[in-house]
């Protein structure tokens, strides 16, 4: 206090007062924030008893991230606190997003572990307003379906708007990123003019349907199916690709091939589950027959653009909307199927009889020692030599059995494996192979798979395990044939594999969409492998 009787405080005694440092008050006096009442003869500044308080106020505002002029408004009561408090908040509001869209970018950049040149472009398409998102996939639309009558389809392309949250997380940065940079692919594009095309094409008479290309996140399973704009039907098509859906994933969960006998109850099923969501299409099916099930799979094909379904997963990431079911997995399984059963047939049960739990044991460690004998052989320069699969080289068909292996150890284990295209090689083909086969000879005895039966309609786990022993010593041949090795493979048990595969895909059609090949003829004297090589489509001369 300055001792004149006045009590008036000298700068140093209202910051010793208040904890507010000499320089900070001194810089706020000179902006007018807190003037002071008196000046000592030598010019000092002087503050009145109510400087404190007023200090106080300043530097509550000031923590707050409140400007100097609007603070000078509030205490000189030009503006009230209130208002002041209200105005600063929004502000806030638009920093943090800033700050939460910077830090999204930064985590996104982090995670993708994006060069220094690709920063500019990601902080720049972060940055864009919703409208100019929007735009970005009216754009796309537009430039797509140029000259396509598909209005409904296009609506709901437009009506998925790309619409980011005020707090984004990194992934759904990272994913509008990555969406930006696909509405640019030429083959989205092609994809969705394709798509919009077939639902031209195919419209219900009475007016343009909902069900190839629908936008909600049923509407990758949904454009399997074509219904006519009906609430009802609408929903009986969403109950269909459901179906589709849950019996493809059983039946491969189920270990059943899309072309074995066990496939064609679940396409009736299907079929007839899907034929009254065709009315009013044009010319709709009225039976289950070679018509109706080259239409289904005309859609199926049709609606299987992973451009597509990439897109929709995507905006739903960007969106926080639930991801769509993925339909890879059923739907490639339903159209292997129909093409592997272009026309219906009943279903012959013989090939789920006659399997001894312990015989189909012994061939399978049978056969795995023969072929881990031929795998132990292969050197790594033949790992590119083609074999008789075609298309296959060495490698890819060491990973397929490997697959094998693997795939009847996940349905052992009541969790079937859904990584078909992965690399389950590796760089050691030999330890790959041989502990799948200790996996799934475990699995095998351990679980009781070989006493259980798999799937709505009960195939036995033992017919599984022998599926897998005629797929190994098929694959054995292969791999023989391809390596220069003897073909004569587990002559204990090839007979009985032989009979085996004649009772479980004897039945089968040699389609497009089998398989195997058209059975070749053998020569006279021909090993039991030789003869089941021949069996499935190979030749054997």
């Amino acid at each position: 206090m300055y001792e004149d009787g006045t009590g008036l405080l000298t700068i140093g005694a209202l910051a010793c007062l208040t904890g507010v440092p000499v320089k900070t008050i001194r810089n706020w006096s000179d902006q007018g924030l807190l003037p002071p009442a008196a000046r000592t003869p030598a010019g000092y500044r002087l503050y009145g008893p109510d400087a404190p308080a007023r200090l106080e106020i300043v530097r509550s505002l000031r923590d707050l991230g409140i400007g100097l002029a609007a603070i000078r408004s509030v205490v000189d009561r030009e503006r009230t606190v209130a208002e002041t408090a209200t105005q600063w908040a929004d502000a806030l509001d638009a920093q943090i997003r800033t700050l939460q869209l910077q830090r999204a970018v930064l985590r996104s950049v982090a995670a993708r572990g994006s060069a220094a040149e690709e920063l500019p472009h990601m902080t720049e398409l972060a940055r864009l307003s919703a409208q100019e998102r929007r735009r970005i996939i009216t754009d796309l639309v537009e430039d797509a379906l140029d000259g396509v009558h598909a209005p409904a389809y296009r609506s709901g392309l437009l009506a998925a708007t790309p619409d980011l949250p005020d707090d984004p997380t990194p992934e759904q940065i990272g994913a509008w990123i990555e969406l930006a940079a696909l509405v640019r692919d030429p083959a989205l594009r092609a994809a969705l003019r394709r798509l919009a095309e077939y639902s031209a094409r195919t419209a219900p008479a009475a007016g343009e349907g909902s069900g190839l290309g629908e936008t909600d996140t049923a509407g990758q399973e949904q454009a399997a199916v074509r219904v006519t704009d009906t609430a009802g039907q609408e929903q009986a098509a969403l109950r269909v690709a459901e179906l589709m859906r849950v019996r493809g994933e059983e039946a491969v969960a189920a270990g059943i091939a899309p072309d074995s006998p066990a496939a064609e109850p679940m396409l009736a099923e299907l079929i007839a589950a899907w034929l009254p969501t065709q009315t009013g299409t044009p010319d709709p099916p009225a039976e289950d027959g070679p018509a109706a099930r080259a239409r289904l799979l005309e859609q199926l094909e049709c609606a299987a653009e992973p451009a597509v379904e990439r897109y929709w997963q995507l905006l739903c990431t960007v969106t926080g909307r639930p991801a769509p079911p993925r339909w890879h997995l059923a739907g490639t399984w339903t159209t292997a199927a129909l093409r592997a059963h272009p026309r219906p047939s009943a279903l012959d049960r013989s090939a789920f009889d006659a399997t001894d739990p312990d015989r189909v044991l012994y061939a399978y460690e049978q056969v795995t020692r023969d072929v881990l004998a031929l795998v132990a052989a292969v050197r790594p320069e033949d790992l590119a030599l083609p074999t008789p699969c075609a298309g296959w080289t060495v490698r890819q068909l060491l990973d397929h059995m490997v697959w094998e292996n693997l795939m009847a150890t996940s349905i052992a284990e009541d969790a079937p494996r859904t990584d078909h295209t992965a690399d389950h090689l590796g760089d050691d083909h030999l330890a790959a192979f041989a502990d799948s086969v200790r996996a799934a000879r475990a699995a095998f005895t351990g679980s009781g798979m070989l006493h259980r039966t798999y799937g709505p309609y009960e195939a036995p786990g033992a017919m599984i395990v022998q599926q897998v022993v005629v797929e190994l010593l098929a694959h054995g041949w292969d791999l023989a044939r391809a390596t220069g090795a003897p073909t004569v493979l587990a002559p204990e048990v090839a007979e009985e594999t032989l009979a085996a595969a004649h009772r479980i895909y004897g039945a089968a059609p040699r389609t497009a969409g089998s398989s195997f090949a058209p059975e070749r003829p053998a020569p006279a004297g021909a090993s039991a492998a030789d003869r089941l090589a021949a069996f499935l489509g190979r030749d054997p001369v």
